[in-house]
């Protein structure tokens, strides 16, 4: 029993793990002859307690693993926050890049339920005539499902992705005609950087959220020209937001075209070194973008978070009769062979958005992948520490010149046994895995 909670406590609280069957072993490599040399570390998964390997699930959903969606949450957090005031292989002097905060929204579909305000922020009565709470289940919902547009709300969500494409594009123009430069000397001037997130409204739209900034050629290690503006970038956005449509398919005689909704909010980013009469800082941004991170459909819309197999499964699924609906026009479109690209059935359960939920450019930030990297180096450095001296390597290193390692890995199932929920349930992570993103 100690040593299944210790096996357990190493997952870090999740808590659908991967069980995995196999070895691996570590040897110790003369680098100069190649020969190999005694054994550091073996492990077999038919000797460890649970039976299997157990490796954490990874999942960034909320709903499926709370502990590993904090993990990409956290990760996310740091990606974004290392873009905009340094750190992570960023310079601090991003700090004085032109940045805003831009969030697109989705174009109407039909009326809903919702919490209008006035200029002054005063909620409203809804079209229905009734104030409703902020909880209020029926917010979002159609005022009147039959006459609510459920094809052009699903095909909204599968060329939401190509649609940021094309805006990215038109961005890019728009500041070089701001600036008087050509689309090849822009390239050389400056360059677009962001990081967005995908949101989902309450009536199941997505919409994005984003950070741009407004770089020199080498993106952030490189300070922008003069002329190179919060307002400018402002302005670009603005136009580029504005022209920027994507032609959809034409089903039955109608021709879907899509464009983002009339609502654009740009606010600059303040750095948080400023006073407190700053509107919006580089944390708030980041925790903002971060929370969205591991947030799907299901959670704004009451919909599924995972795919569905056979539409029969909508009859025993818990979740809003607007969700089942946008699901069912989903699946329906999904068997038409001119729309067979957008693989519809597949990604149903998300409402026909088949894209990213969380994507940046380049030379904006670190990566997730880079923030894994650093932990897993960071454990293993722990577990390094750990070992007795006699299997400790005499240099005091494990790289890829002194270390031979051969493993056989093969999948066996997901989950805990019963046995293993209770026992994970009354346990605290070990420490260094309760989902610290990175060591600086």
């Amino acid at each position: 029993m100690p040593a299944l909670a210790r096996q357990l406590q190493g997952l870090g609280g999740c808590t659908r793990p991967i069980r995995l069957d196999g070895h691996r072993t570590e040897h110790e490599l003369d680098p100069r002859t190649g020969e190999i040399g005694r054994v550091l570390h073996h492990l077999d998964s038919a000797r460890l307690p649970a039976g299997h390997l157990l490796v954490r699930c990874n999942n960034r959903r909320a709903t499926r693993c709370a502990a590993c969606a904090e993990v990409y949450r956290r990760d996310t957090f740091h990606l974004i926050t290392a873009g905009l005031r340094g750190g992570k292989g960023n310079p601090e002097t991003v700090t004085s890049h032109p940045r805003v905060f831009a969030t697109f929204t989705a174009p109407g579909f039909g009326p809903v339920h919702n919490r209008p305000t006035d200029r002054r922020g005063t909620v409203r009565p809804c079209r229905c005539g009734v104030l409703h709470d902020q909880d209020d289940d029926v917010l979002g919902t159609p005022l009147d499902p039959e006459t609510y547009d459920y094809e052009a709300a699903v095909l909204w969500n599968a060329h939401a992705g190509a649609l940021w494409r094309r805006f990215a594009i038109y961005l890019r123009r728009e500041i070089a005609k701001r600036a008087g430069l050509t689309q090849r000397t822009f390239r050389h001037a400056a360059r677009v950087s962001f990081a967005k997130v995908a949101e989902y409204q309450k009536r199941g739209a997505v919409h994005f959220h984003a950070v741009i900034r407004l770089d020199g050629p080498d993106g952030g290690h490189t300070a922008p020209p003069a002329w190179a503006t919060a307002e400018l970038l402002t302005d670009a956005i603005r136009s580029a937001a504005a022209r920027a449509t994507v032609a959809g398919p034409v089903l039955d005689g109608r021709a879907h075209t899509f464009a983002f909704g009339r609502q654009l909010d740009i606010r600059p980013i303040r750095s948080a070194a400023c006073d407190g009469t700053a509107e919006l800082t580089e944390r708030a941004v980041a925790a903002y973008i971060a929370k969205y991170a591991t947030k799907g459909a299901e959670t704004a819309t009451g919909t599924l978070d995972r795919p569905l197999r056979f539409l029969a499964e909508l009859a025993q699924a818990r979740i809003t009769d607007h969700a089942r609906r946008m699901i069912r026009t989903a699946w329906e479109l999904g068997a038409r062979k001119d729309l067979e690209h957008l693989r519809l059935r597949a990604w149903a359960h998300m409402l026909g958005f088949r894209g990213h939920f969380s994507t940046k450019t380049r030379r904006y930030s670190t990566t997730l992948g880079a923030l894994r990297d650093t932990r897993a180096e960071w454990r293993r450095a722990q577990a390094l520490a750990a070992l007795s001296d006699d299997r400790r390597p005499a240099d005091d290193s494990q790289d890829e010149e002194t270390t031979y390692v051969l493993a056989h890995w093969v999948f066996a199932g997901t989950g805990l046994t019963p046995g293993e929920e209770w026992l994970s349930a009354s346990l605290a992570p070990a420490p260094g895995t309760e989902g610290e993103p990175t060591h600086d």
